[in-house]
Formats: structure tokens, C-alpha cells, sequence
């Protein structure tokens, strides 16, 4: 630790486990609340992490509500999805709706977001502790007196009013405290890699919806090019999958193909660098969100789509309604997280989580998606309708037919959930 770093408090008012897009947030808005907080990670920042890097209006949404604009547009800025398959080849905008999501997008590599959005939560008046790695708690009852930090070999109690858990899909905090994900509901099983591209300029990601192995096989999922405006673009390949059809696919080879199929069209000059692969739980499957003064928030909770993986701007969103709902608790020591914060998700998320996921349940059948994607792929209002249902662009002001359908199925579906999101 540099002679400049700051040490670990023994108290703070908010504890944030956790420095991603969530947990950065988080901190940021819990400071900028006045509240007392600090964010720790296991990690020494800059970090990588496993990723599409894409970032959809939504997410651009919340990031110029933390003050990032003018450093966004400084980035490469995206219009739309380009979506390929079944002999189609679509370029869909980014639609506008009510309310104010912008109509860009952007993709900008984790290893700088991350960075860039801790710095912010610094900057907000959050104190930022890297190589932090929380190794215990220490309960008080119901309620978590304290989180065991071990940094630098030396562990440390710090004690918290407030815990904010946002330490991604695997959750190693979240676990201590119960949380439990259920595979039973559909889930993702992603890589990515960066390769060199003389299109790393596009003004448009890329989707291939059909997703074929060496063989010929159709795979449930889709390979992705997000450029990045820096020579070099974010290729990656993901499938679903559920634990009565698990994905048997090797993912890495499975980018190699996929990148040696499409080298031509998007003039990729290199060899994939930096290949990782995750496993993605989506659509909120996962209980035990909270307790008395603890929550869950982005991958932590599984605030992911499970109709694209996307989850930057879940991660933002829920760090921020988190925060905000914290700040409105003030001192009254009546106020818990136990049901009001599994309540609050619900509300937000648990109608389109539940829709989502029932959708990607069924694109976990290979013979669907060859049957029902030709058909999709000739309609650009399909395809539109698609893409903001994919891309989360429904908005609480929405009032138009794609809104209200979505809505209405939402409703049936939740109602329908042997276990419902957050449950």
C-alpha cells in the first residue's frame, strides 16, 4: 500500500463491497447524499473484467446522471444495433421513447469504465480502498455489525450502518449472507476477446442471431462485434442455457470460429487477445436479496437481461435506487432493507425479468430459434420491437402498443413463475 493510500476506517455509514459500474454508483450516490461511505474491491484498480462492454441508451441514461457525458462522447458513440442472420442483415436505430433516454449508444472497454467510474465515486466524496477482499461478517442479530476486510494480509472490522453488496455474478459476500442462485430459470454462458479491426469506427454493434458451431449446429445464443473506436473491437459469442438444457459449448473455441467466419466482413486484422468466458445469472434468480441493513445489487442480484446479457445499466440503476433509498431512511433505526428492497426490485424489474426470461427459456431450443428466425429477421417492426424489449427501452412514460404489450405479458408471465424474480 503507497505511502498516499487511505487505510481502512473502523466505521462508515455505507459500506460498499464491490467497485463495478453497481457498486461504483452506489457509492457515488450514497455520497453525493452526504452519507458517510466507503467502497472496497479485491482488485487493484485498473482491472479487467469479463464483459460485452456495450452500452445501451439505458446505461448512457444513468452515466449522464453521474455527471460522464462530456468523457462518454470522447469514446466512440454507436446509433443502433446492425443485426445479422438467417440471410437478413438489419440496422436498427436506437428508437426514441417517452421520457428521456438518449438515442445513442456507446462501448468503452471495462478496464477503463470500471476505473472511470470509481474515480467518480472518489470524486463524489466516497473513500476507495482496492485489494480489500471482504472475508467475513460479523452479525448483531439480524443485522450486520461489520464486514471483515482482509488488505494487504491484514484484516480489518470495519463496522457499517449500511452494507451494499455488489460484488458481481459469483457473489462471495452475498453468499455469506444466504444469497442463493436458482438454475432452473435460463442463464448465460458468455466469452470475449478484443481483436484489432480496421471498422473499429462503425457506427453500429453488431448481433449474428444465428450462432452455428464447426459442424453446422444452430447454438441458442449470438456472437457480438462492439467496436470500440480504438482500433480494435469487443467480439465475444454467449449461449443460454438452463439446468435441464445446459449449454455444452466450449466457449473460446467457439469465438475462434465465429471470428474466423466474419475476419472478411469486418476487416479483423489480428489474432483475439484477452479471451475470458463467465457464467451469467439473469432475470433476478437469486433469493435472499437482503437483509435487515444489507442488499444485493446488479449481477449480484441478477440484474441482468436475459434476453442479451446486459447489465451495465442494471448495475447503474440499482446502485442508484439503492442509494437513494438509503438517504431517504435518515437516522430512524426502524428502517430495514429485509422486504422493502426485494419489494423495490420487484416493482422495477420482476414483470420484464419474468417475461425475458420465459422468452430466453424457449431460445434455449435450437429448433425454435431456426424455425421462428427467419420470420423475425424479415420484419423490421419485429426486429424493432425486439430490440427495445432486448435493449431495456421501455420506459415508466411509455404509452405505445410495443409498451403496453410488454407490459401485459409481463403481468401474465410473473403471475404464471413458480418462483418469481427476487425469490
Amino acid at each position: 500500500m503507497s505511502a498516499s493510500a487511505p487505510s481502512l476506517p473502523s466505521h462508515t455509514d455505507v459500506l460498499v463491497v464491490g467497485a463495478g459500474p453497481a457498486g461504483s454508483g452506489a457509492a457515488a450516490w450514497a455520497a453525493r447524499h452526504g452519507l458517510e461511505t466507503l467502497l472496497v474491491d479485491s482488485a487493484i484498480f485498473p482491472r479487467d473484467k469479463t464483459c460485452g462492454d456495450g452500452l445501451t441508451p439505458r446505461a448512457i441514461h444513468e452515466l449522464q446522471a453521474l455527471g460522464l457525458e462530456d468523457w462518454l462522447r470522447a469514446h466512440t458513440v454507436n446509433q443502433g444495433l446492425r443485426a445479422h442472420g438467417f440471410g437478413q442483415r438489419l440496422e436498427l436505430p436506437w428508437p426514441e421513447v417517452s421520457g428521456d433516454l438518449p438515442t445513442w449508444g456507446s462501448a468503452v472497454a471495462r478496464t477503463e469504465l470500471d476505473d472511470h467510474l470509481r474515480t467518480a465515486a472518489i470524486k463524489s466524496g466516497a473513500t476507495a480502498i482496492d485489494g480489500a477482499k471482504a472475508v467475513d461478517v460479523v452479525m448483531d442479530g439480524d443485522r450486520v455489525a461489520a464486514v471483515v476486510l482482509d488488505h494487504d494480509g491484514v484484516r480489518t472490522e470495519v463496522r457499517c450502518r449500511w452494507l451494499v453488496v455488489a460484488d458481481g455474478v459469483r457473489s462471495p459476500l452475498g453468499k455469506m449472507l444466504g444469497r442463493e442462485w436458482h438454475r432452473d430459470t435460463v442463464y448465460g454462458v458468455a466469452g470475449r476477446s478484443y481483436v484489432t479491426s480496421e471498422r473499429s469506427d462503425d457506427p453500429w454493434i453488431s448481433s449474428h442471431l444465428e450462432l452455428r458451431d464447426e459442424s453446422g449446429k444452430a447454438l441458442s445464443g449470438y456472437g457480438w462485434v462492439f467496436p470500440l473506436g480504438n482500433g480494435e473491437v469487443n467480439l465475444g459469442a454467449g449461449a443460454l442455457a438452463t439446468a435441464a438444457r445446459p449449454a455444452e459449448i466450449a466457449v473460446k473455441p467457439l469465438m475462434r470460429f465465429y471470428a474466423g467466419q466474419i475476419r472478411d466482413e469486418f476487416a479483423l486484422t489480428g489474432e483475439l487477445r484477452a479471451e475470458a468466458s463467465a457464467l451469467l445469472p439473469m432475470g433476478g434468480a437469486v433469493s435472499n436479496v437482503a437483509g435487515r441493513n444489507w442488499a444485493l445489487i446488479g449481477d449480484a442480484a441478477a440484474c441482468v437481461n436475459p434476453l442479451n446479457g446486459e447489465g451495465i445499466d442494471y448495475g447503474l440503476e440499482t446502485g442508484r435506487v439503492l442509494a437513494d433509498l438509503l438517504a431517504s431512511f435518515g437516522t430512524a433505526p426502524e428502517h430495514s432493507l429485509l422486504e422493502a428492497w426485494p419489494a423495490l426490485l420487484t416493482e422495477r424489474y420482476g414483470e420484464a425479468f419474468s417475461i425475458a426470461r420465459r422468452l430466453a427459456g424457449v431460445a434455449t431450443r435450437p429448433k425454435v430459434i431456426t424455425a421462428l428466425g427467419p420470420i423475425g429477421m424479415r420484419s423490421d417492426f419485429m426486429m424493432t420491437l425486439a430490440l427495445r424489449w432486448m435493449g431495456n427501452i421501455v420506459t415508466d412514460e411509455d404509452r405505445d402498443r410495443a409498451a403496453r404489450v410488454w407490459r401485459w405479458a409481463g403481468r401474465q408471465s410473473i403471475a404464471r413463475d413458480a418462483r418469481p424474480p427476487f425469490s
